[in-house]
């Protein structure tokens, strides 16, 4: 069997010891090389994120926190932990982070363990309008668990009321208020919802997966010194590894690190650790800031590019990564939608939208962000672009045209044969 070149060749025996397997990474890498990828919790990981997950540091078992362990030989393990929390820190201004959660509804699942008991009542962003299943939809242990009662975004407007945020705060006396969510196109009042939070006597957390890297990247405001306690994913605009964190003040450190471990979690997934701590210290850059102001900017000639062709845009825009589109007025559900574009080449999703009349498993919307096709190059001069590609394949779609749908396909592979994506060959 032939050797690695070198400790980084990442797939150096995989074709030998498993075809199968090297096939399918060849056919996604593929995949995600020849598509405009427009899922905005999607993007694509540095050369040095994909090869610190690929490290030794994968063969180390490390129950425990830096320094405290149940097993032996963690000395540079503990500095692996101790770097990527130091740099969380300092990148978010915040006095504590860990670093171990596996992912972000296990993170979000650890804040309930620390701070609330079953059946206690928070209050979080409707599931449908724009929050996340982990903030107390009924088919999530969150929902089973606690009493969530809601909020949600104004019809006419697609913003969050604070007003009606409030009403209903003071009417339930919520332990815990989330403000963040899964499909929120615009800013995120945190100064308001700390208001809300302190009249009522409530914990303010603030879920900022979405949007980490354009807090880190100087473009979204900041919760810190609005919310106790903050949760976020490490890859959507952060683009980092699949993993997550929790940050939040001095006061409420130990109650986040019990609910981890042992609370919720074993062992945490060490190359994961290590890759999180390369994509904090890419985040800490001023390269990285410029890609975060390009995502909004992106984002925004997009949205723009869309109104112009018709589509309607849930809050008549986006401030942030992300848009969420309503189809209702194209005569086409966002299922079929989203099933179409994809075979033209344009990855999203098919996702509900506020006041849908449309159940979630077909409904009405797709949502879509720049963070993947930034990262590729691609700048605002491409985007009234893949609106046409969108708008016609949409068209396309609502025919049954197949031919057509395939021949934008091929358009957008030659146009993204310009834009390299890191680990890949162009």
């Amino acid at each position: 069997m032939t050797e690695p070149t070198g400790p980084l060749d990442l797939t150096a025996h995989l074709a030998q010891a498993d075809p199968r397997v090297a096939e399918l990474v060849e056919a996604e890498g593929r995949r995600q090389f020849e598509k405009i990828r427009l899922i905005p919790s999607e993007n694509y990981v540095s050369r040095a994120v994909l090869e610190a997950t690929a490290t030794v540091l994968t063969n180390k078992y490390s129950e425990g926190y830096a320094h405290r362990r149940y097993y032996e030989g963690q000395q540079l393990i503990d500095e692996v932990e101790d770097l990527a929390v130091a740099r969380a820190r300092s990148l978010f201004g915040v006095d504590h982070a860990n670093v171990q959660p596996y992912s972000g509804s296990p993170a979000n699942l650890a804040i309930y363990l620390a701070f609330l008991r079953p059946g206690d009542t928070f209050l979080s962003l409707e599931l449908s309008h724009g929050g996340h299943l982990t903030h107390g939809s009924p088919v999530s242990a969150t929902g089973i668990w606690f009493r969530p009662v809601h909020y949600g975004v104004d019809r006419e407007t697609g913003r969050v009321d604070m007003d009606q945020v409030r009403d209903i705060a003071l009417r339930e006396r919520p332990k815990l208020i989330f403000c963040g969510g899964t499909a929120i196109p615009r800013l995120i009042d945190f100064e308001a919802f700390a208001r809300v939070a302190n009249e009522v006597g409530a914990l303010l957390v603030a879920d900022i997966a979405h949007i980490a890297g354009l807090v880190a990247g100087g473009v979204h405001p900041s919760p810190v010194g609005h919310a106790e306690v903050i949760s976020t994913t490490t890859h959507k605009t952060l683009r980092g590894p699949r993993g997550a964190m929790l940050m939040s003040t001095e006061e409420h450190a130990k109650a986040i690190d019990k609910a981890v471990f042992p609370g919720l979690q074993g062992g945490p997934h060490n190359h994961t650790t290590a890759a999180i701590a390369v994509a904090l210290r890419e985040a800490a850059t001023e390269e990285f800031r410029r890609y975060a102001a390009q995502i909004v900017a992106n984002a925004k000639a997009l949205a723009e590019a869309l109104t112009e062709r018709g589509f309607s845009l849930v809050s008549g825009g986006t401030d942030n990564h992300l848009i969420l589109i309503d189809l209702a007025t194209r005569e086409i559900a966002g299922k079929p939608a989203a099933k179409a574009l994809d075979r033209a080449g344009i990855e999203l999703n098919f996702n509900t939208v506020p006041f849908d009349p449309r159940k979630p498993w077909s409904p009405s919307g797709i949502r879509i962000g720049t963070p993947a096709v930034t990262t590729r190059g691609m700048r605002p001069e491409h985007m009234a672009q893949i609106a046409a590609w969108m708008d016609d394949a949409i068209e396309a779609a609502k025919k049954d045209d197949g031919e057509a749908l395939d021949a934008i396909a091929g358009q957008v592979r030659d146009f993204t044969r310009a834009f390299p994506i890191p680990g890949w060959p162009n």
